[in-house]
């Protein structure tokens, strides 16, 4: 991902598309718009009607919109009016793409070229774990039910449990700990807040709905990540304020998923 310009003072009207009713990948990007106070539009949640242009968006039968944008793959998107080719609105899909146009755009990338490779290395990272944590409840088909594949859910989320989170968890205790002068713990990168931070602490927050026990037993294991990283970014002002509103959705079937047979005994 490649570090976008700078700051604006204005933001143009940024318009998310994704699914309604559920945080899934879309909290990615509105935790970032969130933390930096930037003003969005969440189409399928606020607009009558919205989620007709999400689905438009992701069309399979679209070969690109009028304004000259190929179709999005998946949700979530982000479109900008005016943000596009000679002034025509601009359609830009794949979180971590997202996340990158962004970046310097609200100011949730650090100005330092190495700093901002640093945050995409944390970000993408952190989307794999979110990625594998999806797997564990569906580790055979994205098209059949959980009861479908619910033992092979269980070998997988053993496996995740075991092997998996402590290898992203020992890999980002490390981050904060070669960080902790300037972040004090509460930051991967630099001595602010960046989208890396926010990816990061989502999914640690579904980790936390997903496999409350789990993350329990390994507070002493990772005291950085879970007992300061987690809790802090939480305390950020803007976090905080979104997170009691009721623009914050509940999980549910989406990304993160609560089976307790899944958790640990």
């Amino acid at each position: 991902m490649a570090q976008a310009a700078k700051k604006q003072r204005t933001h143009p009207q940024y318009e998310l598309l994704y699914h309604p009713t559920i945080p899934g990948r879309g909290e990615y990007i509105r935790l970032a718009l969130e933390a930096s106070g930037t003003p969005y539009t969440d189409v399928a949640n606020q607009k009558q009607g919205g989620y007709e242009d999400v689905k438009k968006a992701i069309d399979q039968q679209s070969i690109g919109d009028a304004d000259g944008n190929p179709p999005a793959f998946a949700p979530p998107a982000l479109r900008i009016p005016g943000g596009g080719k000679d002034g025509k609105t601009l359609v830009i899909h794949q979180t971590a793409s997202i996340l990158s146009y962004l970046g310097a755009r609200i100011d949730m990338i650090p100005e330092d070229e190495a700093d901002g490779l640093y945050v995409d290395q944390m970000t993408l990272t952190a989307l794999d774990l979110s990625n594998e944590t999806h797997d564990v409840h569906h580790p055979i088909a994205v098209s059949l039910y959980y009861e479908e594949q619910q033992d092979e859910a269980k070998k997988r989320a053993e496996d995740f449990r075991v092997r998996r989170i402590p290898k992203y968890f020992s890999y980002f205790e490390r981050i904060l700990k070669g960080n902790e002068k300037d972040g004090g713990g509460r930051l991967l990168v630099g001595s602010k807040l960046s989208y890396a931070d926010t990816t990061l602490w989502q999914v640690l927050d579904g980790l936390h709905f997903m496999f409350p026990k789990e993350l329990k037993a390994r507070e002493e294991e990772f005291p950085l990540l879970i007992g300061k990283f987690y809790p802090g970014v939480k305390e950020q002002k803007q976090i905080q304020t979104y997170l009691q509103s009721d623009r914050r959705m509940q999980y549910g079937m989406g990304l993160f998923r609560k089976y307790p047979e899944l958790d640990r005994t």
